[in-house]
């Protein structure tokens, strides 16, 4: 997909720049980041996981990464590029990409008003997550929410009257998690780990070049 920010037709809040960056909210030791190569690395392992985000939120833009998941018995683990208010707060707003470890050839959306999601969809990406690098970008506005994978849109979602949509400045983040008691292992499947450690590796990360929020 064309960087938006190479377009001076791009509405100012769709134009893009590296991300340079990083908060890491738990276990820095299993997260590596290279501003210079733009690339961060988040390892699964006896430490659990690791979470990071940008340090400052955004209101409304185009968020993009190139992924490329964990090799090997995944089930268990929950993968993901997402937009959120603050994470753990239960009236955040949020907008997904999740890759469930049970199945890495598919990615589930989904997106959060107030803390209320049941949104969600799941996409045949074609190809298995874990097996090379792909684009995955989220597009925000006021009024609109589009998911795109390699250049093709996969979701579309306008806000409708009366409804509630995100409208919060939000945080880009990336974690990998063991997900597997929720639902009784149904939604990532059961936590195997015989092929730790799982290495998600992201680069190429783009975020909105002017639309940043203090605090």
């Amino acid at each position: 997909m064309a960087d938006p920010g190479l377009h001076p037709e791009t509405p100012i809040h769709h134009k893009t720049q590296p991300l340079k960056q990083i908060a890491i909210d738990y276990t820095p030791d299993a997260c590596t980041h290279c501003a210079d190569s733009n690339t961060i690395t988040v390892t699964f392992d006896h430490r659990g996981g690791a979470r990071w985000r940008t340090p400052t939120r955004f209101l409304y833009g185009t968020f993009s990464s190139l992924i490329q998941c964990a090799r090997g018995n995944t089930s268990g683990l929950n993968f993901n590029l997402y937009l959120s208010s603050l994470e753990g707060d239960k009236s955040q707003d949020e907008i997904d990409f999740e890759f469930l470890g049970k199945d890495m050839t598919i990615v589930q959306t989904n997106y959060y008003t107030e803390g209320t999601g049941n949104k969600e969809e799941i996409h045949d990406l074609g190809f298995n997550c874990s097996e090379g690098f792909h684009e995955y970008v989220i597009k925000w506005s006021k009024d609109l929410i589009e998911w795109f994978i390699d250049g093709k849109m996969v979701r579309r979602v306008e806000r409708k009257e009366g409804e509630g949509f995100p409208n919060k400045p939000m945080y880009l983040y990336s974690s990998v998690w063991d997900a597997s008691y929720i639902d009784e292992g149904r939604w990532t499947g059961k936590y195997v780990g015989c092929d730790v450690p799982y290495v998600c590796v992201y680069k190429d990360i783009h975020v909105p070049a002017e639309s940043a929020v203090e605090g």
